[in-house]
């Protein structure tokens, strides 16, 4: 006689150990947990790119220092993904801040400098 009961309907055959796994199941081992700063990286260039550009440097910095970390960790620590986003978003809102500043300041010199001309 056969030991083992017969499989539940939608199993699949046993793996090469024996035993049925239910079907869609893989055994995997367990995710790596997420680098502490990767979601704060994440926000903050968020943030950074939608409201408020002073945030971009420091997604930037948070980020960067995040995805060294996690591939110094040799697997042991995961969201790679969002500290890269992250850092990208963090770049992207920095240069724009920058470039505004740039514009805010040019528009300043030429709007004194017509003004300056007017009065004379």
């Amino acid at each position: 006689m056969n030991s083992m009961p017969p499989p539940p309907p939608g199993s699949q055959p046993p793996p090469v150990g024996g035993g049925w796994q239910p079907y869609g199941q893989v055994p995997y081992a367990p995710e790596a947990p997420n680098h502490p700063n990767a979601v704060t990286a994440l926000v903050l260039g968020i943030v950074g790119l939608a409201a408020c550009g002073l945030c971009g440097p420091f997604a930037w910095v948070i980020g960067g220092r995040a995805v060294r970390e996690i591939d110094a960790s040799g697997g042991r620590q995961g969201g790679r993904s969002m500290a890269q986003a992250g850092y990208v978003l963090g770049i992207v809102s920095t240069v724009i801040l920058i470039l505004s500043v740039v514009f805010l300041v040019g528009f300043l010199v030429l709007a004194v400098g017509t003004t300056a001309r007017s009065v004379r």
